[in-house]
C-alpha cells in the first residue's frame, strides 16, 4: 500500500472503527474509489482496537450492534466480547474490499480549510493530505480521560487507562488502585479481583447496575441464522423495539424510570448482603441521568475480602502509595484508570481549522453544536460521525452511524448534483436544529441535576439524542437544500 505523503484524495476518512469502516463500505457500494481511511493505529477497529482490558464486552445485544448490512450469524454470546467484535469488523474490511484504502499508523494531526482552492489540508504522521471532502468518524471513546493527581508522576509503579492496558503487567498477587466506577470498570475489575493480592477501588459516585443478561448462542441457532437470515433480521428488530422502548422513561417520561430503578435494586439487594456496603454502593440520582450499567458480577467482586471500596478521593500520589483525603495511605504496585473518555471536550476540536483559520474549538466555546450531529457551520465539506448529540443511552450506536452515513452520501450526491465545490449548513439552520434539542432536552431524565459525561462545560447535555432513533434516521435521511449552501468554483 503507498503511503499517503503528499497525496491528493476526493474523500478523506479519519477512523477505521465503526464510523470509518462503514462509510468507506457505503462508498465503495455507491461506485466511489477514490478516497483514504487514515487511521492512527496499527489495525483497524476503532474503540474495539484499542481497548483490550480484561472483560471488555458491548452492552448492547450483538445481533443489533452490527451492520444491518452485514449481519453476522456467528456470534457466539448475545452480548459480544471486545475480541469478536474486533474480528467482526475486520472481516468486514476484507469482505467489502476496503481494507486497500487504509492507511495504518497514520495519526492526522491537524485538518486546515484552504478557501482558495477549496481543499482540507491535513497533516499527518505519515505525511501531507489533500481532501476535497473530510469524514471524521473519531467516536465518543477515543481519548482517555486522566484525572489530574498531585505526584501521579513520582510513582514508580505501573499506570495505565482502562483503553491503554498494559498487557506487560501481570496483575497477579499484584495491590491495585483502580480509579472509578464506570462502564469499563465494572467489567474488568470482576475479572482481574480473583487474581490479584488487594484491590482498592476508588468510587466517586455509584452507578445504577442491572443485571445483564448474556448468554451463549447455541450452535442450532447460528445454524438457523445461516440458513433463514430472515430469522436473524426479526431477532434485530425484536431488540431494537425493547431497546426502544425505555425512550418512554429516558426522554418522554421520566418517572417511567421507576420501573427500571426498582429492578436495579433488586438486583443490589439480592447481591449485596452487607447494609452498609449496599448503602455505599446505592446512587443518590435519578436512574438513567448517568448511563446505566450492566453487570452481574460487579458487586460480588467488589464484596470480596480482597476488595475495598474505597469513597474518599485520591489527593496524592507517593512513589509506592496512594494518600485519600481522609489521609489513609495505601501501598500500591499499580494505578489503573477506569475514568473514561474526553466526549464534550474532545482534543480534535483544537486540531481543526475552518474558514478564516477558525478553530473548531472556538466556535463551540466549551459546547460543540452541530448540525445533525453531522455539519458545522464554517466548516465547509466537513462531516462529523456521532458528533454533538447522536449519543445513545439505551440503543446501539451503529444505528446512529449509519443513519449519519445515509444523510453524508445524500450531501455528497447534491454536490454532484449541483456540480458543487463545497457545502456548507447555514448558521440559521445550525441554530434552529439545537434550538429544538434544547426544547426536547429540557424534560429528559439526563436534566434531573446529576454531574455526567454527557454534559459539557456549560451544563449543556452535548451528548444524547432526545428522541426516538427512527426519527432521527428519517430526519437524517432527508436533506434539505434550503439548509446548506453550495458554492462553484465560478
Amino acid at each position: 500500500m503507498p503511503k499517503p505523503g503528499c497525496v491528493s484524495t476526493e474523500i478523506a476518512i479519519v477512523g477505521s472503527g465503526f464510523s470509518g469502516l462503514g462509510t468507506a463500505i457505503r462508498l465503495k457500494q455507491r461506485g466511489y474509489e477514490d478516497f483514504v481511511v487514515l487511521e492512527r493505529a496499527d489495525d483497524v477497529g476503532g474503540t474495539w482496537q484499542a481497548n483490550t482490558y480484561p472483560g471488555c464486552r458491548c452492552d448492547i445485544p450483538s445481533h443489533l450492534y452490527s451492520f444491518s448490512f452485514a449481519p453476522n450469524p456467528d456470534w457466539p454470546e448475545t452480548y459480544s466480547t471486545q475480541p469478536d467484535i474486533w474480528e467482526y469488523l475486520r472481516r468486514c474490511a476484507e469482505a467489502f474490499g476496503v481494507r486497500q484504502h487504509v492507511h495504518l499508523n497514520c495519526d492526522v494531526e491537524f485538518a486546515t480549510w484552504l478557501e482558495d482552492e477549496r481543499v482540507w489540508a491535513l497533516e499527518t504522521s505519515k505525511g501531507p493530505v489533500r481532501a476535497r471532502v473530510v469524514i471524521a468518524g473519531l467516536g465518543f471513546l477515543a481519548e482517555p480521560r486522566i484525572p489530574v493527581l498531585p505526584g501521579l508522576e513520582r510513582f514508580e509503579g505501573a499506570v495505565f487507562h482502562s483503553s491503554c492496558w498494559d498487557h506487560d503487567f501481570d496483575v497477579h498477587g499484584k495491590r491495585i488502585a483502580s480509579i472509578g466506577t464506570g462502564a469499563s470498570a465494572i467489567q474488568y475489575v470482576p475479572a482481574i479481583q480473583p487474581k490479584v493480592e488487594r484491590l482498592h477501588v476508588f468510587q466517586r459516585t455509584p452507578p445504577w447496575v442491572l443485571p445483564h443478561t448474556t448468554r451463549p448462542i447455541s450452535r442450532l441457532e447460528r445454524r438457523l441464522y445461516r440458513r433463514l437470515p430472515l430469522l436473524q433480521r426479526i431477532v434485530r428488530a425484536a431488540v431494537y423495539a425493547s431497546r426502544e422502548a425505555l425512550v418512554l422513561g429516558l426522554v418522554k417520561w421520566p418517572p417511567l424510570m421507576k420501573v427500571v430503578e426498582r429492578g436495579a435494586r433488586r438486583h443490589m439487594a439480592s447481591q449485596v448482603s452487607d447494609p452498609v456496603l449496599r448503602e455505599r454502593v446505592t446512587p443518590d440520582y435519578e436512574i438513567g441521568c448517568k448511563r446505566m450499567l450492566p453487570s452481574s458480577g460487579w458487586y460480588p467482586a467488589i464484596a470480596q475480602p480482597n476488595v475495598e471500596l474505597v469513597t474518599e478521593s485520591i489527593v496524592e500520589v507517593r512513589a509506592r502509595s496512594v494518600v485519600d483525603a481522609a489521609g489513609v495511605e495505601r501501598e500500591v504496585d499499580a494505578i489503573i484508570f477506569g475514568t473514561g473518555f474526553r466526549v464534550t471536550d474532545h482534543p480534535a476540536a483544537q486540531k481543526i481549522r475552518g474558514r478564516g483559520g477558525r478553530l473548531l474549538a472556538d466556535a463551540w466555546k466549551g459546547s460543540p453544536r452541530a448540525h445533525l450531529g453531522t455539519t458545522v457551520a464554517g466548516f465547509p465539506n466537513l462531516f462529523f460521525l456521532l458528533g454533538p448529540n447522536t449519543g445513545l443511552g439505551h440503543s446501539s450506536m451503529v444505528y446512529m452511524i449509519e443513519s449519519q452515513i445515509a444523510h453524508v452520501l445524500r450531501a455528497l450526491e447534491l454536490m454532484s448534483e449541483r456540480r458543487a465545490d463545497t457545502i456548507e449548513v447555514r448558521p440559521e439552520a445550525q441554530e434552529r436544529f439545537n434550538a429544538a434539542l434544547e426544547r426536547r432536552l429540557a424534560g429528559t431524565v439526563w436534566n434531573t441535576g446529576c454531574a455526567s459525561w454527557y454534559l459539557d462545560e456549560t451544563g449543556h447535555n452535548a451528548t444524547l439524542w432526545p428522541d426516538w432513533t427512527w426519527r432521527f434516521r428519517r430526519r437524517a435521511a432527508r436533506l434539505d437544500p434550503a439548509e446548506y449552501v453550495l458554492r462553484t468554483a465560478s
